[in-house]
């Protein structure tokens, strides 16, 4: 065996040129890491990595909130060793039982300085982006989980005319509710509302590919959690593509 060592090499920006992208995703989730790889997957050069953090499946707010202490040592392992643009906590209810701003911290005792966001971080910000004040919410929760949101989203300046769900608390049972009866849902709390633009909850809801469609044919703006955060992430990474076929946010 001959063995030649220390072969010439040229090194370039590596497989991520635009950006790197870290999601903290829930262990029963099924759907975020498809939905965001669809999503940002429309930037060339941008990389997505997930980091899971153990969770329960039956969503209630302790159950919720017990994950801000796994937080920063799952923040740790998100490409452990390598720099991120953004780290997004992937569960929405979580993000506003324990709160935008505890998460972030949490996250930046061990990744400081890494912009950060969360599904209703990235939801307000799409909202003030349409300048919606009346927002129409569908969630998959169970009672006492959508009280926490529906006091966090009025908390923070915005109304709620009218608020629908699936009254499911499972992740796995989430995540098999189709595309189509998420629609259908949607086009019945808006019919005869007067609302600025609609709010899907939860990342294990499936909308993101056909948000472009559910605009047109109710005439208002939409977007998901996954949906909103995957372009807050984008916007915080400094990527200002405009993508219309993915739905309005997505050219603001």
């Amino acid at each position: 065996v001959i063995l030649i060592e220390h072969l010439p090499f040229q090194t370039d920006d590596g497989p991520t040129p635009a950006g790197r992208i870290g999601v903290i995703t829930l262990a029963s989730d099924y759907t975020i890491e498809a939905e965001m790889q669809w999503l940002l997957g429309h930037v060339d050069g941008l990389g997505l990595f997930c980091s899971r953090i153990a969770n329960d499946d039956l969503i209630t707010p302790d159950t919720l909130r017990a994950m801000e202490q796994r937080l920063p040592d799952v923040a740790t392992n998100l490409l452990r060793g390598g720099q991120l643009d953004v780290i997004a906590f992937g569960c929405t209810s979580a993000s506003m039982a324990i709160g935008e701003e505890r998460v972030f911290q949490r996250i930046r005792e061990t990744r400081p300085d890494v912009a950060c966001t969360t599904p209703i971080t990235a939801a307000f910000a799409a909202f003030r982006a349409f300048d919606a004040k009346r927002i129409a919410v569908l969630t998959p929760y169970r009672a006492d989980v959508n009280q926490i949101v529906a006091d966090y989203i009025t908390a923070n300046g915005f109304q709620i005319p009218i608020f629908g769900s699936f009254n499911e608390p499972s992740d796995a049972a989430v995540a098999t509710i189709t595309p189509t009866s998420v629609c259908t849902a949607v086009q019945r709390l808006v019919d005869g509302a007067d609302v600025d633009a609609v709010f899907v909850s939860c990342t294990s809801v499936r909308l993101a590919r056909v948000v472009a469609d559910l605009e047109q044919r109710i005439g208002l703006p939409v977007t998901s959690s996954n949906h909103a955060m995957a372009w807050h992430a984008l916007r915080l990474a400094g990527i200002q593509t405009s993508l219309p076929h993915l739905g309005r946010l997505y050219t603001l």
